[in-house]
């Protein structure tokens, strides 16, 4: 059960409804009855009978995990029927009993166990859920087959995500590629107003006199002046295949945010055997989200090639290609043009994944050839991404983490 990994202490875990029993041994087996499922009446090898908020809470994970009797053996059977108002009820439930993290793993595998994709498109249900990016991703899968009574509840759910991870991202996602920006400007003929002090005087160190007890500023560090105009820019490569749903709600994320920054000249596109060039809807990545279209093959070289023929300033330039690198297009002709575009001065960054799902699946050929051209493909967790698009700004070593041990990047 996908709920296991909750542990035995999973019943309570929720809202305070249900009471742990006083006898330590009775309450492990109340525990276990519940994580495990069985008949209510305790005929499942445990002992243990189900009453009241217990019995509630059984029902709940019975409907999603329980076999029906004429299901076939290892097979696990639909139990919330296809009525919307149902499952509304439903989800309702599991957010009596259950916290916000175990809500969305039971809201995952409503979607893949019971078919319930198609219910997303009704509106009662989408307010009866909790959002995550997980669910994000469902709606834009969806977003082609929903009535137009539903997009404008899908698109409040949508927003109230990207919302959320704004409020979480966006600030230091700022301010490090704001001081990534200011480091990379910095001159070494300052105007006095411009003087960095303290780097200049950590340079001159060695020009101390002990006598003067000053620092003889041998070599001033300065920053560059407070720039409007643009100082870099940056072009986010995305592929939209159906896998890649997560990465492309956080980078859209990102996008926008790195769309807000004036001294940033940012590109959104996303991919798969069509483009589609989004950069003027970075206002709102609402938008952009409703904009893709997950599903579809993948022709990496393609998107490369609108991206590179949109580059006026290589050695100012990052592109950013987000793909688990399952090419469908020509193999060589996309390395060749990763090649092409890093001997121009571009920093060319290769995310396998934008997200927290752990290590992703991926193309090992396609990434050991990246790497041995000097740009190594690594996933990337959102709080991360920061510091990954600081380092290429500033052309230093990106900062790849260290791989799963037995799972690769």
């Amino acid at each position: 059960m996908a709920l296991a990994s909750a542990g035995p202490g999973l019943a309570s875990a929720g809202s305070g409804v249900v009471s742990p029993c006083a006898d330590p041994v009775a309450e492990r087996l109340r525990r276990w009855r519940l994580v495990l499922g069985g008949e209510a009446d305790g005929g499942d090898g445990t002992g243990c009978a189900l009453a009241g908020s217990d019995a509630a809470m059984d029902r709940t994970l019975e409907a999603l995990y329980g076999s029906g009797g004429a299901a076939a053996p290892g097979r696990r059977e639909a139990g919330l029927g296809g009525s919307a108002p149902r499952v509304a009820r439903w989800l309702g439930d599991i957010r009596t009993y259950f916290p916000a993290s175990v809500v969305q793993v039971m809201q995952r595998d409503a979607i893949d166990r019971l078919g319930l994709s198609a219910l997303l498109l009704e509106p009662e249900m989408l307010e009866a859920v909790e959002a995550d990016v997980h669910l994000v991703g469902t709606l834009l899968s969806l977003n082609r087959a929903m009535p137009e009574a539903t997009k404008e509840t899908a698109r409040a759910v949508v927003r109230k995500v990207v919302q959320d991870l704004e409020k979480r991202l966006a600030n230091r996602t700022r301010a490090t590629l704001s001081g990534a920006l200011d480091r990379s400007a910095r001159v070494s003929r300052p105007r006095h107003a411009d003087i960095d002090w303290n780097r200049t005087i950590r340079a001159n160190l060695k020009n101390y006199l002990p006598d003067h007890r000053t620092v003889v500023p041998e070599r001033l560090i300065g920053y560059g002046r407070a720039a409007r105009s643009v100082k870099k820019e940056v072009i986010l490569c995305i592929d939209q295949s159906g896998s890649m749903a997560a990465s492309v709600v956080y980078a859209s994320v990102f996008g926008a945010v790195l769309a807000s920054m004036r001294t940033l000249d940012t590109r959104l596109v996303v991919f798969d055997t069509a483009i589609v060039d989004l950069t003027d809807q970075l206002t709102d990545p609402v938008d952009v989200l409703f904009g893709t279209q997950l599903g579809g093959g993948t022709d990496i070289n393609r998107a490369l090639a609108y991206c590179q023929s949109r580059i006026t300033r290589p050695a100012e330039t990052v592109v950013v290609l987000i793909s688990d690198l399952y090419e469908g297009g020509i193999r060589n002709e996309m390395l060749k043009r990763v090649a092409a575009m890093k001997a121009s001065g571009v920093q060319f960054v290769t995310l396998l994944a934008l997200s927290d799902e752990g290590a992703p699946a991926y193309d090992r050929d396609h990434a050991a050839a990246l790497a041995a051209l000097g740009a190594p493909a690594f996933a990337c967790t959102p709080d991360l991404f920061p510091d990954v698009m600081a380092a290429a700004l500033e052309k230093r070593p990106l900062p790849v983490p260290e791989p799963i041990p037995g799972k690769g990047a």
